[in-house]
Protein backbone atom coordinates (compact mmCIF):
# COMPACT_ATOMS: atom_id res chain seq x y z
CA UNK A 1 0.00 0.00 0.00
CA UNK A 2 1.36 3.53 -0.84
CA UNK A 3 0.58 6.46 0.89
CA UNK A 4 -0.73 9.79 -1.13
CA UNK A 5 -2.67 13.14 -0.51
CA UNK A 6 -6.34 13.46 -2.27
CA UNK A 7 -8.73 16.26 -2.68
CA UNK A 8 -12.12 15.98 -3.20
CA UNK A 9 -13.04 19.59 -3.10
CA UNK A 10 -11.53 22.76 -3.59
CA UNK A 11 -10.99 24.77 0.12
CA UNK A 12 -8.50 25.38 3.25
CA UNK A 13 -5.64 23.28 3.80
CA UNK A 14 -8.16 21.06 5.53
CA UNK A 15 -9.38 19.55 2.60
CA UNK A 16 -6.00 17.50 2.25
CA UNK A 17 -6.92 13.61 2.89
CA UNK A 18 -4.93 11.01 2.84
CA UNK A 19 -5.44 7.43 1.92
CA UNK A 20 -3.56 4.21 1.16
CA UNK A 21 -3.80 2.73 -2.43
CA UNK A 22 -2.45 -0.41 -4.37
CA UNK A 23 -0.56 0.71 -7.15
CA UNK A 24 -1.11 -1.27 -10.05
CA UNK A 25 2.00 -2.30 -12.28
CA UNK A 26 3.35 1.00 -14.57
CA UNK A 27 0.81 1.18 -17.66
CA UNK A 28 3.06 1.29 -21.42
CA UNK A 29 4.75 4.56 -21.21
CA UNK A 30 4.59 4.90 -17.20
CA UNK A 31 7.17 3.96 -14.39
CA UNK A 32 6.65 3.61 -11.31
CA UNK A 33 8.37 6.32 -8.97
CA UNK A 34 9.42 6.08 -5.16
CA UNK A 35 9.73 9.76 -3.97
CA UNK A 36 12.64 10.40 -1.93
CA UNK A 37 11.73 14.45 -1.34
CA UNK A 38 8.74 16.13 -2.23
CA UNK A 39 8.82 19.74 -3.42
CA UNK A 40 6.19 22.18 -2.31
CA UNK A 41 5.13 24.94 -4.43
CA UNK A 42 2.59 27.86 -4.70
CA UNK A 43 1.27 26.17 -7.56
CA UNK A 44 -0.13 23.49 -5.01
CA UNK A 45 -1.94 25.99 -3.20
CA UNK A 46 -3.92 26.97 -6.54
CA UNK A 47 -5.16 23.79 -7.13
CA UNK A 48 -6.11 23.13 -3.38
CA UNK A 49 -8.32 26.42 -3.53
CA UNK A 50 -9.76 25.94 -6.98
CA UNK A 51 -7.88 29.42 -8.80
CA UNK A 52 -6.36 26.68 -11.21
CA UNK A 53 -9.28 24.48 -12.11
CA UNK A 54 -9.25 21.22 -11.67
CA UNK A 55 -10.83 17.57 -11.84
CA UNK A 56 -12.00 16.09 -8.45
CA UNK A 57 -11.06 14.17 -6.92
CA UNK A 58 -7.34 14.98 -7.63
CA UNK A 59 -3.69 14.05 -6.21
CA UNK A 60 -1.68 17.02 -5.32
CA UNK A 61 1.62 18.20 -6.02
CA UNK A 62 4.03 18.64 -9.41
CA UNK A 63 7.63 18.52 -8.05
CA UNK A 64 9.13 15.10 -6.38
CA UNK A 65 12.48 13.48 -6.56
CA UNK A 66 13.40 9.74 -6.28
CA UNK A 67 14.41 6.28 -7.82
CA UNK A 68 12.39 4.15 -10.70
CA UNK A 69 10.94 1.03 -8.97
CA UNK A 70 9.03 -0.24 -12.18
CA UNK A 71 9.29 0.51 -15.72
CA UNK A 72 5.92 0.05 -18.36
CA UNK A 73 6.36 -1.49 -21.36
CA UNK A 74 7.38 1.18 -24.47
CA UNK A 75 10.13 2.72 -22.18
CA UNK A 76 13.57 2.27 -22.94
CA UNK A 77 14.96 5.07 -21.49
CA UNK A 78 14.74 4.30 -17.72
CA UNK A 79 15.51 1.59 -16.04
CA UNK A 80 14.55 0.21 -12.65
CA UNK A 81 17.28 2.15 -10.24
CA UNK A 82 17.54 4.94 -12.12
CA UNK A 83 17.42 8.58 -10.14
CA UNK A 84 15.07 10.70 -11.60
CA UNK A 85 13.07 13.82 -10.79
CA UNK A 86 9.62 15.70 -12.25
CA UNK A 87 7.94 18.82 -11.89
CA UNK A 88 4.47 17.85 -13.72
CA UNK A 89 2.11 18.50 -15.63
CA UNK A 90 0.48 15.67 -13.93
CA UNK A 91 -0.56 16.03 -10.43
CA UNK A 92 -0.21 13.70 -7.29
CA UNK A 93 3.73 14.31 -5.92
CA UNK A 94 2.24 14.41 -2.75
CA UNK A 95 2.72 10.75 -2.80
CA UNK A 96 5.30 7.95 -1.38
CA UNK A 97 5.45 6.39 -4.85
CA UNK A 98 2.90 6.37 -8.01
CA UNK A 99 3.11 5.71 -11.85
CA UNK A 100 3.95 8.50 -13.84
CA UNK A 101 4.76 8.87 -17.81
CA UNK A 102 8.13 8.64 -18.02
CA UNK A 103 8.34 11.50 -20.76
CA UNK A 104 7.98 13.76 -17.88
CA UNK A 105 10.45 12.39 -15.80
CA UNK A 106 14.04 14.02 -15.75
CA UNK A 107 17.45 12.45 -14.78
CA UNK A 108 18.79 13.53 -11.65
CA UNK A 109 22.70 14.15 -12.35
CA UNK A 110 24.70 12.28 -10.00
CA UNK A 111 25.97 15.39 -8.26
CA UNK A 112 22.59 16.72 -7.65
CA UNK A 113 21.07 15.44 -4.36
CA UNK A 114 17.39 14.35 -4.34
CA UNK A 115 16.48 16.84 -1.78
CA UNK A 116 18.00 19.24 -3.94
CA UNK A 117 15.98 18.44 -7.33
CA UNK A 118 12.71 18.02 -5.36
CA UNK A 119 13.57 21.86 -4.00
CA UNK A 120 14.71 23.41 -6.67
CA UNK A 121 13.44 21.92 -10.40
CA UNK A 122 10.12 23.37 -10.85
CA UNK A 123 11.16 26.84 -9.08
CA UNK A 124 14.58 27.27 -11.01
CA UNK A 125 13.27 25.78 -14.44
CA UNK A 126 10.63 28.85 -13.81
CA UNK A 127 13.31 31.02 -13.15
CA UNK A 128 15.23 30.08 -15.92
CA UNK A 129 11.84 30.84 -18.67
CA UNK A 130 10.93 34.00 -16.69
CA UNK A 131 14.39 35.67 -16.96
CA UNK A 132 15.91 34.23 -20.34
CA UNK A 133 13.16 33.57 -22.64
CA UNK A 134 10.33 35.58 -21.10
CA UNK A 135 11.46 39.00 -19.66
CA UNK A 136 15.19 38.15 -21.71
CA UNK A 137 16.50 40.15 -19.17
CA UNK A 138 19.52 41.98 -20.47
CA UNK A 139 22.59 43.04 -18.01
CA UNK A 140 22.76 46.81 -17.19
CA UNK A 141 18.75 46.54 -16.63
CA UNK A 142 16.90 47.54 -13.38
CA UNK A 143 14.49 44.91 -12.58
CA UNK A 144 12.24 44.37 -9.47
CA UNK A 145 11.12 41.24 -8.08
CA UNK A 146 8.41 41.36 -5.50
CA UNK A 147 8.77 38.50 -3.02
CA UNK A 148 12.55 38.32 -3.10
CA UNK A 149 12.95 35.73 -0.22
CA UNK A 150 10.51 33.29 -1.15
CA UNK A 151 11.67 30.21 -2.89
CA UNK A 152 11.79 31.67 -6.94
CA UNK A 153 12.44 35.04 -5.41
CA UNK A 154 16.03 34.05 -4.11
CA UNK A 155 16.43 32.32 -7.30
CA UNK A 156 14.99 35.28 -9.76
CA UNK A 157 17.44 37.53 -7.61
CA UNK A 158 21.01 35.34 -8.43
CA UNK A 159 19.70 34.67 -11.69
CA UNK A 160 19.56 38.34 -12.59
CA UNK A 161 22.43 38.87 -10.87
CA UNK A 162 24.62 36.41 -12.67
CA UNK A 163 23.12 38.06 -15.82
CA UNK A 164 24.16 41.32 -14.75
CA UNK A 165 21.29 43.18 -13.87
CA UNK A 166 20.30 45.67 -10.87
CA UNK A 167 18.02 43.84 -9.05
CA UNK A 168 15.16 45.33 -6.43
CA UNK A 169 13.40 43.76 -4.18
CA UNK A 170 10.30 43.64 -2.09
CA UNK A 171 10.38 41.82 1.11
CA UNK A 172 7.94 41.60 4.54
CA UNK A 173 10.56 41.46 7.19
CA UNK A 174 14.51 42.63 7.97
CA UNK A 175 15.07 39.01 8.16
CA UNK A 176 13.82 38.32 4.77
CA UNK A 177 15.84 41.79 3.63
CA UNK A 178 18.87 39.86 4.57
CA UNK A 179 17.72 36.72 2.82
CA UNK A 180 17.59 39.03 -0.26
CA UNK A 181 20.95 40.82 -0.06
CA UNK A 182 22.71 37.51 0.58
CA UNK A 183 21.63 36.28 -2.92
CA UNK A 184 22.79 39.61 -4.17
CA UNK A 185 19.72 42.46 -4.36
CA UNK A 186 21.00 45.74 -4.78
CA UNK A 187 18.33 47.40 -3.07
CA UNK A 188 15.74 45.87 -1.03
CA UNK A 189 12.19 47.59 0.24
CA UNK A 190 10.71 46.56 2.92
CA UNK A 191 6.88 47.12 1.74
CA UNK A 192 5.68 46.86 5.39
CA UNK A 193 7.49 49.99 6.03
CA UNK A 194 7.71 52.27 2.93
CA UNK A 195 5.47 52.20 -0.41
CA UNK A 196 7.12 49.84 -2.99
CA UNK A 197 6.87 52.72 -6.32
CA UNK A 198 8.21 55.70 -4.83
CA UNK A 199 11.02 53.83 -3.56
CA UNK A 200 11.42 52.34 -6.95
CA UNK A 201 11.09 55.54 -8.72
CA UNK A 202 13.73 57.24 -6.24
CA UNK A 203 16.13 54.29 -6.60
CA UNK A 204 16.20 54.70 -10.57
CA UNK A 205 16.18 58.27 -11.01
CA UNK A 206 12.88 58.63 -11.89
CA UNK A 207 12.76 56.24 -14.89
CA UNK A 208 11.41 53.01 -13.21
CA UNK A 209 12.79 49.58 -14.10
CA UNK A 210 12.67 47.94 -17.43
CA UNK A 211 10.98 44.67 -15.91
CA UNK A 212 8.78 43.96 -12.83
CA UNK A 213 8.79 39.88 -11.82
CA UNK A 214 5.51 39.59 -10.14
CA UNK A 215 4.19 36.24 -8.15
CA UNK A 216 2.33 37.83 -5.25
CA UNK A 217 -0.79 39.16 -7.29
CA UNK A 218 -3.59 41.59 -6.96
CA UNK A 219 -1.86 43.19 -3.74
CA UNK A 220 0.77 44.15 -5.48
CA UNK A 221 -0.29 44.87 -9.10
CA UNK A 222 -0.82 48.54 -8.21
CA UNK A 223 2.68 49.30 -7.58
CA UNK A 224 4.14 46.61 -10.13
CA UNK A 225 2.37 49.17 -12.59
CA UNK A 226 3.72 52.18 -11.22
CA UNK A 227 7.47 51.06 -10.55
CA UNK A 228 7.87 49.85 -14.08
CA UNK A 229 9.22 52.55 -16.76
CA UNK A 230 7.81 53.13 -19.89
CA UNK A 231 8.15 50.13 -22.73
CA UNK A 232 8.66 48.21 -19.59
CA UNK A 233 7.21 44.62 -19.01
CA UNK A 234 5.35 43.29 -15.95
CA UNK A 235 5.51 39.72 -15.84
CA UNK A 236 2.67 37.82 -13.48
CA UNK A 237 3.66 34.72 -12.88
CA UNK A 238 2.00 33.61 -9.62
CA UNK A 239 -0.81 34.72 -7.31
CA UNK A 240 0.31 34.18 -3.79
CA UNK A 241 -2.55 36.54 -2.74
CA UNK A 242 -4.98 36.73 -5.21
CA UNK A 243 -5.12 36.18 -9.18
CA UNK A 244 -5.45 39.73 -11.08
CA UNK A 245 -8.58 40.48 -12.40
CA UNK A 246 -10.97 42.94 -14.16
CA UNK A 247 -7.65 44.86 -15.97
CA UNK A 248 -8.85 47.53 -18.30
CA UNK A 249 -6.20 47.35 -20.99
CA UNK A 250 -5.90 50.91 -21.05
CA UNK A 251 -4.14 51.21 -18.18
CA UNK A 252 -0.92 49.78 -19.63
CA UNK A 253 -1.25 53.19 -21.64
CA UNK A 254 -1.76 55.46 -18.92
CA UNK A 255 0.88 53.96 -16.94
CA UNK A 256 3.69 54.39 -20.19
CA UNK A 257 2.72 52.05 -22.90
CA UNK A 258 3.44 48.70 -20.64
CA UNK A 259 4.09 45.11 -21.85
CA UNK A 260 1.94 42.32 -19.51
CA UNK A 261 2.32 38.99 -19.64
CA UNK A 262 0.56 36.20 -17.43
CA UNK A 263 2.78 33.09 -18.42
CA UNK A 264 2.89 29.42 -17.17
CA UNK A 265 6.03 27.04 -17.04
CA UNK A 266 4.78 24.33 -19.34
CA UNK A 267 4.33 26.54 -22.53
CA UNK A 268 7.79 27.11 -22.01
CA UNK A 269 8.68 23.80 -21.12
CA UNK A 270 6.38 21.99 -24.23
CA UNK A 271 9.01 20.30 -26.83
CA UNK A 272 11.42 17.82 -25.65
CA UNK A 273 14.43 20.07 -27.13
CA UNK A 274 13.36 22.55 -24.65
CA UNK A 275 12.92 20.56 -21.55
CA UNK A 276 16.44 19.44 -22.06
CA UNK A 277 17.83 22.60 -22.55
CA UNK A 278 16.31 24.63 -19.33
CA UNK A 279 16.71 21.72 -17.33
CA UNK A 280 20.89 21.28 -18.29
CA UNK A 281 21.07 24.90 -18.21
CA UNK A 282 19.30 24.82 -13.94
CA UNK A 283 22.06 21.77 -13.33
CA UNK A 284 24.92 23.85 -14.31
CA UNK A 285 23.97 26.59 -13.29
CA UNK A 286 23.32 24.83 -9.23
CA UNK A 287 26.54 22.74 -9.97
CA UNK A 288 28.87 25.99 -10.72
CA UNK A 289 27.27 27.49 -6.88
CA UNK A 290 25.73 30.08 -9.36
CA UNK A 291 22.52 29.31 -8.11
CA UNK A 292 21.93 28.56 -4.05
CA UNK A 293 19.00 27.10 -2.90
CA UNK A 294 17.92 27.11 0.37
CA UNK A 295 15.77 24.48 2.05
CA UNK A 296 14.33 26.51 4.92
CA UNK A 297 11.83 24.32 5.94
CA UNK A 298 11.68 20.05 5.58
CA UNK A 299 8.18 18.52 7.26
CA UNK A 300 6.84 15.34 6.67
CA UNK A 301 5.03 14.44 4.07
CA UNK A 302 1.31 13.66 6.22
CA UNK A 303 2.42 17.23 7.15
CA UNK A 304 1.62 19.03 4.13
CA UNK A 305 -1.59 21.11 5.45
CA UNK A 306 0.56 22.62 7.34
CA UNK A 307 3.04 23.89 4.85
CA UNK A 308 0.15 24.88 3.30
CA UNK A 309 -0.22 27.25 6.18
CA UNK A 310 2.85 28.27 6.99
CA UNK A 311 3.36 28.97 2.67
CA UNK A 312 0.20 30.96 2.65
CA UNK A 313 0.96 32.66 5.66
CA UNK A 314 4.51 33.64 4.38
CA UNK A 315 6.05 31.82 7.43
CA UNK A 316 8.56 30.26 4.65
CA UNK A 317 12.47 31.19 3.48
CA UNK A 318 13.47 29.93 0.79
CA UNK A 319 11.93 26.53 -0.82
CA UNK A 320 10.36 23.66 1.27
CA UNK A 321 10.42 20.02 0.84
CA UNK A 322 8.21 16.98 2.67
CA UNK A 323 9.68 13.99 3.12
CA UNK A 324 8.28 10.75 2.37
Amino acid sequence: MTLTAQITENGGPEVIEWIDIDLPAPGPGEVRMRNHAVGLNFIDTYHRRGIYPIALPSGLGLEAAGVVEAVGEGVSHLREGDRVCCFGPTMGAYSEARNVSAASLFATPADISDELAAAALLKACTTEFLVERCAKVQAGWPVLVHAAAGGVGLLLVQWLKHIGATVIGTVSTAEKADAARAAGADHVILYTQEQVAPKVREITAGKGVRVTFDGVGMSTWEASLDSTGRRGLVVNYGNADAPVGGVNLGILAQKGSLFNTRPTLFDYYAEAEERTAGADRVWDLLRREILTVTIGQRYALKDAAQAHIDLEGRKTTGSTVLMP
